[in-house]
């Protein structure tokens, strides 16, 4: 049988004032095509044809989420404040006719009531998964219960928005004397000029922040920066974290589960919500004693600078974190960046994971972007010819944009109907780089390679990044290991006078990252356990209960006065479920013992790691996709030998 013809990439709008326009239209043509879906399915059913039912539903979905994404991808990158309100209303109305659908009595009996004899493996799983969607969204409460859910559900999407921009929004700035910014790169320092007052203002979107807390001697400034960047969104997002929390949890038991979390980890790899409690503590103590370790040796250094310190502050920690590596691990990060200049690092990017997955990016200078700083490139398979979807790089800051660092999707890829194509939204330097932003670029496009090679499968609910949401992490944090290989970086890491980085700088860098590792697993537990905690005891007043978490689970005590939580942006997407960056860290490591340390692109690992883990998308559940690859079931193992090491 013939292969169905390679769909055509999405058009955007070449005209900057036809945006609106677009979007809006886009939004409507989506919507109605959804419901002209479903009002055949409700009026005029395909009886008898099971197969027939669960194509259409699976056509709406994809009307829907072709809406959806492209609603939270502009509504985070547009430029024009205008445009983005056009997109989160699109997005609004998604949720609100989703919510509409999933309380359907008349089509929860449609699906119940089918015959799911007969039907191949893709097709079951689909027609169980509709069902338990519908049960779990409350279609089975009565008319008053199902009103109250759908209110909630309407609620919780305007609040998720507007937690989202008000922290995108909310960028605040320090004024410091030049003087003291010493200890900054030169080149930092030549792009950040005093003003007519002699002063130099700093803000904290990460290409600032992050070298000011790492490098500047001063201790008032880093202080004053901690500061800054940890009440970013407060006091405003205060009240909508807590309306978010109690409107999840009212859903939630509604709909028959003890708290959030339980209804949250239902349709995860862990499966029940204790077991988040259970898994946080489990690594916070195998990381307590490397962090002790850690903390020990910080501290001699700090009190050389401060010879009273009972402990290194939270603002000083990444000032001698930096010594200690520099002093005592031989690696010095301003050299280091020498290395890692923008062009040369996403050049690099491109042809180290086009090897390694067998890929081509062909970049399309003339294809319409929302802003001058994207890029786009279409990815081809390299032994077929064929076209497997474009990708979008967006990684400069800029005013309204979001400011951390995510892959978005602008279409979902189903073979046949629609090509995959997500896009890289980053905020990094236009100049010399930190390696850790190296590393977070590799990551990122991580997810972005997942999603264009597991967009090719027969339906939407499986297409790209479709796991379960604690697997999504794995592979991307497995990918920033080729951002640490010495015969990788050599590649393309080469400093103004075209020296490539020397292996010996690379494994210092590695030791020298791996020191602070107990220390940063403590401190990713703390986020996870205050993602956890505040869903499920929804505490009254948040930074009181956020301060009692980092005491006990944190390597650094509380900035007094600052309210972290405020921007914590994942306490939206992610809800309580922050603890999945480590569970697939846990996985990463194991996936990674598959490939040899001499050769990371032998070419029969890196296509059976991209055959049966990337490419099948959501079409088994990640346990299974991990057991295919490794030829058993995950382990903790290789995270714990590596943690202790």
């Amino acid at each position: 049988m013939s292969q169905p013809a390679t769909p055509a990439p999405l058009s955007l709008p070449t005209d900057p004032a036809a945006w609106n326009a677009w979007v809006r239209d886009r939004a409507a043509a989506g919507l109605a095509a959804a419901r002209e879906v479903v009002d055949g399915l409700r009026t005029a059913p395909p009886t008898g044809d099971t197969l027939e039912v669960l194509r259409r539903w699976d056509a709406l979905s994809l009307h829907l989420g072709n809406v959806a994404a492209m609603g939270s991808l502009i509504g985070n990158v547009h430029p024009d404040e205008a445009v983005r309100t056009t997109a989160e209303r699109a997005e609004q109305d998604v949720s609100r006719l989703s919510t509409e659908l999933s309380l359907d009595r008349g089509l929860f009996e449609l699906f119940d009531g089918l015959d799911g004899s007969g039907l191949d493996e893709q097709a079951t799983r689909l027609l169980e998964k509709v069902r338990r969607d519908f049960r779990r969204a409350g279609v089975d409460r009565d008319d008053e219960t199902r009103a109250r859910i759908t209110a909630i559900q309407e609620r919780m999407t305007e609040l998720d928005q507007e937690f989202g921009k008000a922290v995108r929004d909310d960028v605040r700035t320090i004024r410091v004397r030049p003087e003291q910014l010493d200890g900054l790169p030169a080149d930092f320092r030549e792009a950040h000029p005093a003003d007519d007052d002699g002063l130099v203002t700093i803000t904290t979107d990460y290409p600032d922040a992050v070298p000011t807390r790492q490098f500047a001697h001063d201790p008032e400034v880093r202080r004053e920066m901690l500061e800054a960047f940890l009440d970013r969104g407060y006091p405003q997002t205060d009240p909508l974290l807590r309306e978010l929390f109690d409107l999840r949890h009212e859903l939630a038991t509604l709909v028959g589960y003890d708290d959030w979390a339980s209804y949250d980890a239902e349709v995860k790899m862990i499966g029940e919500g204790p077991a988040i409690a259970a898994f946080i503590d489990r690594i916070a103590e195998a990381a307590a004693e490397p962090m002790q370790r850690e903390l020990a040796t910080l501290l001699e250094r700090y009190r050389k600078d401060f010879p009273d310190a009972e402990q290194v502050s939270g603002a000083d920690a990444p000032y001698y974190l930096e010594a200690v590596r520099r002093e005592q691990l031989e690696v010095d990060s301003q050299e280091v960046r020498t290395y890692f200049a923008f062009e040369k690092v996403r050049a690099g990017l491109l042809d180290v994971t086009g090897r390694l997955f067998g890929l081509r990016y062909d970049e399309v200078p003339d294809a319409p972007v929302w802003h001058a700083d994207v890029t786009a490139y279409d990815v081809v398979d390299v032994d077929s010819g064929e076209g497997l979807g474009r990708i979008y790089l967006d990684l400069h800051p800029r005013e309204g944009k979001y400011k951390h660092a995510a892959q978005f999707t602008l279409t979902d890829g189903v073979r046949g109907v629609q090509q995959p194509e997500g896009v890289l939204v980053c905020n990094f330097s236009r100049g010399l780089m930190e390696h850790d932003h190296v590393v977070t670029l590799f990551h990122e496009f991580g997810h972005l390679v997942h999603h264009v090679l597991g967009g090719h499968v027969d339906w939407a609910r499986f297409a790209g990044v479709a796991t379960e949401w604690d697997f999504v992490e794995a592979p991307s944090q497995m990918l920033e290991e080729w951002a640490w290989d010495p015969e990788v970086l050599r590649g393309f890491a080469t400093n103004a006078a075209g020296e490539p980085i020397p292996t010996e700088l690379v494994g210092a860098m590695r030791a020298s990252d791996d020191f602070g590792k107990g220390a940063q697993a403590r401190t990713q537990m703390f986020y996870a356990a205050m993602s956890y905690r505040f869903h499920v005891e929804r505490p009254a007043d948040l930074t009181a209960r956020m301060v009692e978490l980092q005491e006990q689970y944190s390597a650094w005590p509380y900035q007094p006065g600052t309210h972290m939580y405020a921007s914590f942006g994942h306490l939206g997407g992610y809800s309580s479920a922050y603890y999945t960056y480590m569970w697939s860290l846990v996985i990463a490591k194991d996936l990674f013992s598959a490939f040899s340390g001499d050769d990371l692109f032998a070419p029969e690992v890196a296509r059976r790691y991209r055959d049966r883990v990337l490419a099948a998308g959501g079409t088994k559940d990640a346990a299974d996709l991990v057991a295919d690859f490794l030829g058993r079931p995950y382990t903790f193992d290789a995270y714990a030998a590596w943690l202790a090491g």
